[in-house]
């Protein structure tokens, strides 16, 4: 590509909202890029960033531009991260900097962060989606779909409040079903009126905010209607954000008999008590990216929200996600299951070193999922979403936190 196309291709782009890097054969920039005068942490930093290593980023930005959130084409038209002060402000999500910046892929996954991405579950099991048929359910046999990990979306729409992704794709289970399907994820930007309406609270002038909602699609547009009996598929979000040492994920639930049963935490072995408190209706999970574990809640028992809160930054972070109790949800872990249909409806996952030493992170997450999507040929299935950053005065994250949730900052802290 000569220099001239090159450039014409950029213009055309960016007039979508688009940011493209320069092509190869482009002439140097005489000027500093951003992110080597930006302080790392900022957003402004993790927005050039991925401009610099990336082919097509759409921004979505208030009209104050205090709010910002930064989407990827490239990687399947995730939220990368957001911001509720504007450029030199906190990014929120966690990005892997070595390796969006890396000349080659990785075989099995790719895991480049982003503060919600699109996945599809189940990950293990007889319908698995993640394991080929006969193979043993081990990280050696453990393989991410190529459309949920490696390929580009296709962008249309895009301007300063809004974007949609779209893929075609196909793809078998372990038990050998094809799934052909078209994805739709339409990312909107969220007001603080929005937010307010949204959370039914109150959000006074001392607090920043910044908030999103997803709303993603899936169409059967295969030949045959989908079934349990040869597995069924769900609409999977997960959410990456960087830790500190005094993050706290809270998530209250319903009080009904034998809770405790329906909250998962051996994922990983058994949870030290410090780590993980379970209350009488909330339970308080330590996220501070220094202790790989998980935790998980069935929809029996799970309300639509989940949040943490880092005490360091005054940042309180909610999702509302759906739930449905009785729907079936699919089970991902990794064994031939007796009850395919009884997983969880949200998780918590905090980073940790491995055994040999080494760390992905640090990083945690807050994840959800749809029910089981038993669709007809033609049908749809959708699952939304609303992520919302809230930061700045501590007293009035207290009261916000105390109506949202239930629980008191204070005795958090201690």
């Amino acid at each position: 590509m000569n220099k001239i196309n090159c450039n014409i291709q950029c213009f055309y782009l960016l007039a979508l909202v688009l940011s493209v890097t320069a092509c190869n054969n482009a002439p140097e920039q005489k000027s500093i890029p951003v992110k080597d005068t930006a302080a790392k942490g900022t957003y402004a930093y993790d927005a050039a960033f991925l401009r610099q290593h990336t082919g097509k980023v759409a921004e979505l930005i208030s009209e104050d531009g205090n709010s910002k959130v930064l989407l990827s084409a490239d990687y399947q038209g995730r939220v990368m991260t957001s911001t509720a002060t504007g450029d030199t402000g906190t990014s929120f999500g966690w990005m892997n900097y070595n390796l969006i910046s890396a000349s080659e892929k990785k075989k099995q996954f790719n895991p480049v962060g982003g503060e919600e991405r699109f996945w599809m579950g189940p990950e293990g099991g007889q319908y698995s989606l993640y394991f080929k048929g006969g193979d043993s359910f081990n990280i050696t046999h453990w393989q991410v779909p190529a459309v949920i990990d490696t390929e580009a979306y296709d962008v249309t729409q895009p301007d300063k409040s809004s974007a949609i992704f779209t893929k075609q794709a196909s793809f078998s289970n372990y038990s050998g079903t094809i799934f052909d399907i078209n994805i739709e994820r339409s990312i909107k930007l969220l007001t603080k009126e929005q937010g307010s309406t949204i959370l039914q609270a109150s959000i006074p002038g001392n607090i920043h905010f910044a908030g999103f909602e997803t709303d993603n699609k899936i169409t059967n547009t295969g030949n045959n209607d989908w079934v349990k009996e040869k597995g069924l598929i769900s609409i999977w979000l997960l959410g990456m954000f960087t830790p500190s040492p005094k993050t706290v994920v809270v998530i209250p639930f319903h009080r009904i008999a034998n809770a405790r049963s329906y909250i998962t935490d051996n994922y990983f072995g058994t949870l030290p008590t410090e780590r993980l408190q379970v209350k009488d209706s909330v339970l308080y999970f330590s996220c501070d990216g220094k202790y790989r574990s998980k935790i998980g809640l069935s929809p029996l028992v799970a309300k639509p929200i989940a949040a943490s809160f880092d005490f360091e930054k005054n940042v309180l972070t909610i999702l509302l996600p759906q739930v449905n109790k009785d729907a079936p949800y699919v089970n991902s872990k990794w064994e031939i299951q007796k009850e395919p249909y009884k997983g969880d409806v949200i998780n918590s996952y905090n980073d940790g070193p491995l055994a040999d030493g080494t760390q992905m992170g640090p990083f945690y997450e807050i994840e959800s999922s749809s029910p089981a999507l038993e669709l007809k040929i033609g049908e749809t299935g959708e699952y939304k979403q609303t992520t919302i950053h809230l930061q700045g005065d501590y007293g009035s994250l207290k009261q916000l936190t105390l109506q949202l949730l239930g629980v008191d900052l204070d005795t958090i802290k201690k």
